[in-house]
């Protein structure tokens, strides 16, 4: 009888590679919320469509689009008084061709994990460098042409690993809206919860960036985290840019910018 099977030595590679990816997460969490230098982000975009004119909007894509992005970090981390004085530094990496692994149909911690560990296999494969990944997120922004519903695919930020997969609209018009939704899963790979209910309504208190206005609405901002501005207890919209949002001390609490 044999004491030690493959699927015995299947199961305990396993082991050891979930041991290695926690450890290595964990020194990337800490790298990330220390603050102490910036955070680089490096967006790598992707044509979801492969429609000509996202490809066309692709090539014309500049550092100058994300800027907002930096600018929002700086005046949100003033209220905080961080010791960085720039806490994200977006850049813009090279194309990828081949679209990420799709999240699992049925949530569950195990397809979850098995996930997740593909996704980082596949960011390895497809943007290899050799830049340590403990103080740096990559965004993998997936651009669509808009159709007649105007909705997209959920995009998402993994805290293991600092990945980001979202998906965004290719049009200038939609720049600043774009960059709400990268921010916000920028947030997500720090260890920020969402702050929106089932309904997609912003949660009180903690999803409003105001809570203590009186009165409560309309509400002039949005909480980053919850993504939309409460204008009475039934409606909310989604901000214009990132000049109509703020980070809540929830927030700040979870990525290290405020002591709990």
């Amino acid at each position: 009888m044999r004491v030690f099977s493959f699927r015995h030595f299947r199961i305990l590679f396993l082991l050891i590679l979930l041991i290695f990816v926690l450890i290595y997460t964990q020194e990337q969490k800490r790298a990330t919320t220390s603050w102490y230098q910036p955070v680089n982000v490096i967006i790598f975009p992707i044509n979801g469509d492969q429609h000509p004119a996202t490809s066309s909007y692709i090539n014309a894509l500049s550092a100058d689009n994300f800027e907002d992005i930096d600018a929002f970090f700086i005046r949100s981390s003033d209220d905080y008084d961080l010791a960085v004085e720039q806490p994200i530094i977006t850049e813009l990496g090279k194309e990828v061709e081949a679209l990420p692994p799709s999240p699992p149909q049925k949530p569950g911690m195990l397809s979850a994990a098995w996930w997740s560990l593909k996704l980082r296999y596949w960011a390895y494969r497809h943007t290899p460098d050799n830049v340590s990944n403990h103080n740096r997120i990559r965004l993998y922004v997936i651009y669509h042409q808009a159709d007649k519903q105007g909705r997209l695919a959920h995009s998402l930020g993994l805290q293991k690993g600092l990945i980001g997969v979202i998906h965004a609209f290719a049009s200038t018009r939609q720049n600043k809206q774009n960059a709400v939704v990268m921010a916000h899963e920028i947030l997500h790979t720090l260890g920020a919860t969402d702050k929106y209910g089932s309904d997609n309504r912003p949660d009180y208190p903690d999803g409003y960036a105001e809570p203590d206005k009186k009165p409560l609405y309309p509400q002039r901002y949005a909480e980053i985290m919850a993504g939309r501005i409460a204008i009475n207890d039934n409606e909310a919209r989604m901000p214009a840019s990132l000049r109509a949002t703020r980070v809540g001390k929830l927030t700040a609490s979870e990525i290290n910018w405020l002591s709990p």
